[in-house]
């Protein structure tokens, strides 16, 4: 199982949201490129960022802090928030990125993710699944939409994409643990490498997924609020020899 340490940016800061919130902002850190660094020294081997300023302005905001991280640190890292364009995920990926995540635009343009798997291929492009209550949320989360996760992964797969960040924004920053029925659903209905997000907050959260055969999941506050080790879960639930690129 391989685990995404996440760093969620804000004005160029390290943050997190609680449930999706910009009302319910913490700063963790004014250096992200630090946080990266220690999350490496600690063993991960895959980085996920989030430019929350990007998802709400709908275009890349904190492509500056992205480089840093990205000069800081060896490790592959795949980026979400705001990328909404050929030209933004072109310029994403000549930077150095590893994965783009894409989750308004799957919805309000699909045949755009299409276009963007010919081009680039599916190891480079991820669907970002957004949901709350099954529905797929948009724009920074601000908006619910009438689209079901499960049909969006669907009509995602039909068009080659290979790989789904699923969030459960009620759960996300809320310490309360994953959604892992729903996680382990969309995995078996859509046969996707379904990566869960939202919620996960101990030891015990992450020995449930892995036991569920969840293939990847993001951790986030329960890191910045020390309620796991990374290294330890690393050790217990990450394969040594994970290809995250193929």
């Amino acid at each position: 199982m391989q685990l995404y340490p996440a760093i969620d940016m804000k004005d160029g800061k390290c943050v997190r949201l609680t449930q999706g919130s910009f009302d319910h902002v913490k700063v963790y850190s004014d250096t992200p490129w630090e946080i990266a660094k220690m999350w490496v020294s600690d063993g991960a081997t895959f980085l996920h960022l989030v430019d929350l300023d990007g998802a709400l302005a709908g275009s890349s905001v904190n492509e500056p802090v992205i480089r840093s991280i990205l000069e800081a640190v060896d490790v592959p890292v795949e980026v979400g928030g705001g990328i909404r364009s050929r030209q933004t995920v072109s310029a994403m990926l000549s930077l150095g990125v590893s994965r783009v995540i894409i989750g308004t635009k799957a919805v309000r343009e699909p045949e755009l993710i299409r276009e963007l798997i010919r081009e680039f291929g599916p190891d480079q492009i991820v669907v970002g699944v957004d949901a709350r209550d099954g529905l797929v949320a948009v724009d920074g989360w601000e908006e619910v939409s009438a689209l079901t996760a499960l049909n969006l992964c669907r009509k995602m797969k039909e068009y080659g994409v290979r790989h789904v960040v699923y969030t459960d924004i009620s759960r996300d920053g809320m310490l309360s643990g994953p959604n892992i029925s729903a996680t382990k659903k969309l995995a078996e209905d859509t046969g996707l490498d379904v990566i869960a997000s939202g919620g996960v907050s101990s030891m015990e959260d992450l020995q449930r997924l892995y036991e569920q055969g969840i293939s990847g999941v993001i951790i986030g506050k329960a890191l910045y609020e020390q309620r796991l080790n990374l290294r330890e879960a690393v050790e217990r639930f990450q394969h040594p020899c994970t290809d995250n690129l193929t």
